[in-house]
């Protein structure tokens, strides 16, 4: 890959690798043989603004399109070069469950976030998550990420998603004719966007409980602004699970 060339150097004043640091081709050689792994890029952020922006716009992507190769080449496939929310969301959001504080978007439950080794994203799913008249819309839904036994929340079950072309879709606009309102002070734990709550929009339809084999009335999800979602559901026991998904 050949990267462009950056001509205006962002370190600050106080940088110290603002001489003789290694060139852009350098770093990607050395990211692709650490096989673009997140942890190492995050460290590499930290370092200073230069690192920070060459990590967005390069090892980031870099990243995303070998972790999820085949859900990249879709969301880029409308002739876009880049994705809503910049590629350091997207990455953060393909290894990282949110969890939920108490108080926050979910209310009554605490579950610390934390990082995820593998996750499955699936374009089918997505659409059990869409009202009839948006599924011509594309959303990729992760499955659950399981915490169970907690208390008397039960088995809560946290997932994640993106829109292909939010700022385009049915299910924006949607929102926006429904006049839906922002959440005021919670912001997407990825992008740090603005957040919609589908279920006050009352765009939540059955066939997603039956998808993640959860409660129908304990299942909530948001949308930002840049097309994150994220939600949580109560599990049902595996048996009724299982006959949820016969039902589906």
């Amino acid at each position: 890959m050949i990267l462009t060339k950056q001509y205006r150097c962002i370190h600050s004043s106080s940088c110290q690798c603002s001489k003789g640091h290694l060139s852009e081709d350098v770093i990607f050689l050395v990211f692709q043989r650490l096989n673009w792994n997140p942890k190492f890029i995050a460290t590499l952020s930290c370092v200073c603004k230069w690192f920070d922006d060459l990590a967005k716009r390069v090892l980031w992507k870099e990243f995303c399109r070998t972790r999820a190769p085949k859900m990249m080449i879709d969301l880029q496939s409308s002739g876009s070069h880049s994705v809503d929310g910049n590629w350091r969301a997207l990455g953060k959001l393909l290894i990282y469950c949110s969890g939920c504080t108490k108080g926050g978007l979910f209310n009554n439950i605490n579950i610390p976030g934390h990082f995820v080794y593998r996750t499955r994203f699936s374009r089918t799913s997505g659409k059990s998550f869409l009202l009839p008249q948006c599924r011509t819309d594309v959303l990729y839904v992760s499955d659950p990420c399981e915490h169970l036994d907690q208390g008397d929340e039960g088995d809560v079950g946290f997932f994640r998603g993106i829109f292909k072309s939010f700022s385009m879709s049915k299910v924006r606009k949607m929102l926006i004719k429904r006049k839906a309102q922002l959440h005021p002070t919670e912001v997407c734990p990825y992008c740090k966007a603005k957040l919609w709550s589908m279920q006050q929009a009352e765009m939540i339809p059955q066939s997603a409980s039956c998808r993640l084999g959860a409660y129908d009335d304990c299942i909530e999800y948001y949308v930002c602004l840049n097309g994150h979602m994220l939600g949580i559901c109560t599990l049902l026991p595996l048996s009724d699970s299982e006959e949820a998904s016969e039902l589906e």
